[in-house]
């Protein structure tokens, strides 16, 4: 009895799975994730590398092979960028296969490892501004000091990944002085400055020890590749120019229309962009709405422009807060009101040719020609004297110098022929007071 229970345990467990077997261990399937990181370094990348780096983790990656095919971009985006592949649990690899250029080069050498593609090329780090000037010396030894660290820390030349940065260096055999350092594969190779030349993926995977690991594709999601679009400076710029000078057509304009709804996309993809990238949150909707509602109150109830003053105030800091830095928004906005003026005034010159024009602004004089008749001027009844024809509750009818007219007690009752006399008039309001008699 007791060999039949044993053996009919056997015969179960054998038909189990080896998770189910307490003790068994189970080969794990070897997983690669790749990430391509393609187009401009900016911020909507960051927000894509970050979450494909947790996905690469949640699915038990051992290794995350980083594709590059960049021609740079932001110097704080790739800080940032280097910061999450530092702190990354999962292995990263960079593996260039056509450009790491600029910014992109950086980030290829903050990898564990830099291999690359038959023809591909890194380099020409130089620190340029947003507007394509060169940077002062501060901003400039720090890039060059953050571009030998990664090199360092991956083994390779410092001075080679300082070239990349200033001309002056000069390498000798590799770069002259007044030149910027790029490399070619083959260079690379030459100097020990790549890892390995691969052809191809499946090759470099092979290397590596992953020849038959199963290969996931990171993709951007559709929200991803907007964002990603829409923070580049230059895009930015131009939907809030867009927005803006809709914004202004549309305040000058009766009701919403076709201004108005261009408006709000222009501004919609704006912050939506920004806010699916990370760079601002839900306050700066609040903000935008806010200014648009007081400049709307404004053109309706003008009161010495404060309140439209504090509208265009929250505008600009909701334009301002969206960016990544406070100077690149004040930047932005500065051109963007610029251009949207230059639109405005475009747009008015057009709409005189139209039927709309005349919406916006009155197309006749009222002449008396044309039927109309202002309001008389009573100042020459001005301390004229009378008689109150009805009681003046304080307002009533008197006769003023022979001729009947509409006043105004100063305030008090005056009853019904009491003699008056004419104090103020304002516009059409005659004002009287009741005339005293001096006693005899």
């Amino acid at each position: 009895m007791k060999k039949f229970l044993v053996l009919s345990l056997i015969v179960l467990l054998s038909g189990l799975p080896a998770w189910a077997v307490p003790g068994v261990a189970v080969p794990a399937e070897q997983v690669v994730y790749v990430i391509p990181l393609t187009g401009p370094v900016e911020p909507g990348l960051h927000r894509f590398l970050e979450r494909s780096f947790q996905d690469a983790e949640r699915a038990g990656a051992q290794i995350i092979i980083l594709e590059l095919n960049t021609p740079g971009g932001r110097v704080d985006s790739a800080s940032d960028i280097r910061d999450l592949i530092f702190d990354s649990p999962v292995p990263i690899y960079a593996y260039v296969r056509y450009s790491a250029i600029s910014a992109g080069a950086f980030l290829a050498l903050a990898c564990q490892a830099l291999y690359m593609a038959p023809g591909s090329s890194i380099g020409a780090a130089e620190l340029r501004s947003l507007t394509g000037e060169t940077v002062d010396e501060k901003e400039l030894s720090y890039w060059e000091s953050q571009m030998r660290t990664v090199a360092e820390r991956q083994g390779k030349d410092p001075q080679v990944a300082a070239a990349m940065v200033r001309r002056e260096i000069e390498i000798e055999g590799l770069v002259a002085a007044g030149e910027l350092l790029t490399l070619t594969s083959a260079e690379a190779e030459k100097i020990g400055f790549t890892d390995g030349i691969f052809a191809a993926r499946a090759d470099l995977l092979a290397h590596l020890g992953y020849k038959d690991a199963a290969v996931i594709l990171a993709e951007q999601s559709p929200a991803e590749r907007l964002a990603r679009m829409i923070t580049n400076p230059a895009v930015a710029t131009l939907l809030v120019t867009i927005g803006l000078a809709a914004l202004m057509i549309e305040v000058m304009a009766a009701g919403f229309g076709v201004a108005g709804l261009i408006s709000l996309i222009a501004f919609g993809l704006f912050f939506g962009g920004h806010i699916i990238a990370g760079l601002a949150g839900m306050e700066v909707i609040f903000l935008f709405i806010l200014g648009v509602v007081l400049l709307l109150v404004e053109a309706v109830f003008p009161n010495f422009g404060i309140i439209g003053l504090a509208g265009v105030t929250a505008i600009v800091a909701s334009v301002v807060l969206s960016a990544s830095t406070a100077g690149e928004g004040l930047r932005m906005l500065a051109v963007a009101v610029l251009f949207s003026v230059l639109i405005l005034l475009i747009a008015l010159r057009f709409l005189k040719r139209t039927g709309l024009w005349s919406q916006l602004v009155l197309q006749f004089s009222e002449t008396r020609e044309q039927g109309y008749v202002g309001p008389a001027d009573m100042t020459y009844l001005l301390g004229q004297e009378g008689v109150a024809l009805t009681p003046l509750r304080p307002s009533g009818t008197a006769v003023i110098n022979g001729e009947r007219a509409d006043v105004v007690s100063e305030g008090g009752f005056i009853a019904q022929e009491a003699a008056v006399i004419v104090t103020a008039v304002e516009g059409t309001r005659v004002v009287v007071r009741e005339k005293k008699m001096s006693g005899g």
